[in-house]
């Protein structure tokens, strides 16, 4: 089944994209799509005249970052779909409809794989290699594996971009629409797509810097999601760290040495540690009967429409 494309709104965040956003805006009018919006981060070239002038709606945003730019665009699109995508000119409006029409089978939202084999040669040793860690460390952190937490060619329903609680300012926020998604358990689908080199503009993401930022902010996300990882891999920490004050107090001890102090700080530091852990414990089995408690009130709530 496919979709209204009048229904679809096109969102583009852009910044000093000029050499690419008039062709992306003009393959996505050719596929048929007539809403498109660009939500600028304050471009230093023309990215906005040549946005205006290639038929997209184009505003400001008000903040800085990618992930405030999609926040603020969120609030103010209307269409029931959106097709998020880059402006650099490394995906194709050709995979607009195969990303889209999931979305009328019941998907809350749909991601665009580029990690397939097909693209390996787009991207480095070092991106391709980053991107394959931080996926299987989100499928640790979250319980799921989403193939490409980073694509940003993604599709979405309305009223389930509505249910997500998003605050990250810069490139976490595809992480963060990844782990909110699955915190919120939509029905998430993943599509291989065709990615590009870029060509023409410069990446805005630091490999090193920006993949430590995506790294801290799968562990952080997971205090909601996951507590046992949270709160676990702090007490395990703890825990070694008195392990190892542990291993030269006795060392120490042995050689007629005592430490009385590093003594109390090691059994301090196993002690909370395994509070910790216990901690993180309690904490997933709390969220897992809340989980619960909300799956039967869904199933009555379901039951009882049914039934008028």
């Amino acid at each position: 089944m496919s979709i209204d494309k009048d229904l679809v709104c096109i969102l583009i965040p852009t910044l000093n994209e000029s050499p690419t956003i008039g062709p992306v805006i003009q393959g996505y009018l050719n596929q048929g799509f007539t809403h498109i919006l660009v939500i600028d981060g304050h471009s230093n070239d023309d990215t906005r005249q040549i946005a205006e002038n290639s038929g997209a709606k184009v505003i400001l945003q008000q903040g800085k970052g990618k992930g405030t730019a999609i926040i603020e665009a969120f609030a103010r699109i209307t269409r029931p779909y959106v097709l998020m995508v880059d402006g650099d000119g490394t995906y194709l409006p050709e995979d607009a409809e195969s990303l889209i029409n999931p979305l009328s089978l019941g998907a809350d939202q749909v991601i665009g794989d580029r990690l397939i084999h097909e693209n390996r040669a787009s991207f480095s040793r070092l991106n391709y290699f980053g991107n394959q860690i931080l996926n299987r460390l989100f499928k640790v952190a979250h319980g799921r594996y989403l193939n490409d937490i980073l694509s940003g060619y993604r599709a979405f329903r309305l009223d389930s971009i509505r249910q997500l609680q998003l605050h990250e300012s810069g490139f976490g926020i595809e992480t963060e629409i990844s782990a909110e998604a699955v915190r919120n358990r939509h029905n998430i689908q993943i599509v291989p797509i065709v990615y590009k080199q870029r060509v023409g503009t410069q990446t805005k993401l630091n490999p090193f810097h920006d993949g430590l930022k995506i790294t801290t902010t799968i562990y952080r996300l997971a205090k909601m999601s996951n507590p046992l990882f949270y709160f676990g891999l702090i007490g395990v920490i703890t825990i070694c760290g008195g392990l190892l004050t542990g291993i030269y107090v006795i060392y120490e001890w042995l050689q007629q040495i005592e430490h009385i102090p590093l003594t109390i700080l090691t059994v301090l530091l196993i002690i909370a540690g395994f509070q910790i852990f216990m901690f993180g414990i309690l904490s997933d089995m709390s969220i897992s009967l809340h989980r619960e408690v909300m799956r039967e009130i869904q199933s009555l709530k379901e039951e009882r429409d049914q039934k008028k």
